[in-house]
């Protein structure tokens, strides 16, 4: 499995729709929308968990493609940095 980060989400995207849309390009395991712990809005990006053979074509295919009138950043996710 390997996960994707999806950058530049319009604000009112939900995690279904993300699943919807990257599933027309692969096997979607997962997907979540990240939102403020404050308010409980939107970042504006989420993550979408895929099968690890489907990751890399996803990206470079997703990449800039777009998705609510928005043209999406898509890249492996990169494990957090711990500080």
């Amino acid at each position: 499995m390997a996960t994707l980060y999806v950058g530049n989400l319009p604000w009112n995207t939900t995690s279904e729709e993300l699943t919807s849309f990257f599933s027309q390009y692969g096997q979607v395991i997962s997907s979540r929308i990240i939102t403020d712990r404050e308010t409980g809005r939107s970042r504006g990006f989420g993550f979408v968990e895929v099968e690890d053979e489907d990751a890399a074509r996803m990206a470079e295919d997703l990449n800039g493609k777009e998705f609510g009138g928005r043209p999406l950043t898509v890249n492996e996710a990169r494990p957090k940095q711990q500080m």
